[in-house]
């Protein structure tokens, strides 16, 4: 699994005009998911999202996690996450997992991550053409791939 993780002020995502998941202060989460990710990916990365100290302290030093502050997360899948661009201009997505294996890793990692942070967290729609709004702040973003456990 391949995440990007944007620390936010605040995170929208928007379906055919319908506003389907939003959050204030915490984490905007894109997912993306590939055959070779088991469950293991998932405990792994959800431990890492929800425990990752990226949210200032009292002396604006980033010390906090997102449990510290009380914040909230938004996950969005994005099958682009897995991208290839090394052959020519147009990305191959060959790396992407099909709904088939991509939508059960989803859905457990939302109920992974909602029961690590202790709350019900945001999602976009998986596969849906989704708007994403977002106000980074920071900006604070970081890339984690779980292959790599970096």
């Amino acid at each position: 699994m391949r995440i990007v993780i944007q620390r936010v002020s605040e995170a929208s995502v928007t379906i055919e005009g319908s506003v389907t998941g939003a959050i204030q202060k915490g984490l905007l989460v894109l997912v993306g998911i590939e055959d070779a990710d088991t469950d293991e990916d998932i405990t792994w990365l959800s431990n890492k999202i929800v425990n990752l100290r990226i949210f200032d302290d009292a002396e604006g030093v980033m010390n906090l996690g997102i449990k510290d502050v009380d914040g909230e997360i938004l996950l969005v899948s994005q099958f682009t996450l897995h991208a290839n661009t090394k052959k020519g201009n147009r990305p191959s997505y060959i790396k992407a997992s099909k709904p088939g294996i991509a939508i059960p890793m989803y859905e457990e990692m939302i109920r992974q991550l909602e029961t690590d942070l202790g709350k019900k967290i945001q999602t976009g729609i998986f596969g849906a053409d989704m708007k994403v709004r977002l106000l980074n702040d920071g900006p604070v973003t970081i890339l984690i791939d779980s292959k790599n456990k970096e």
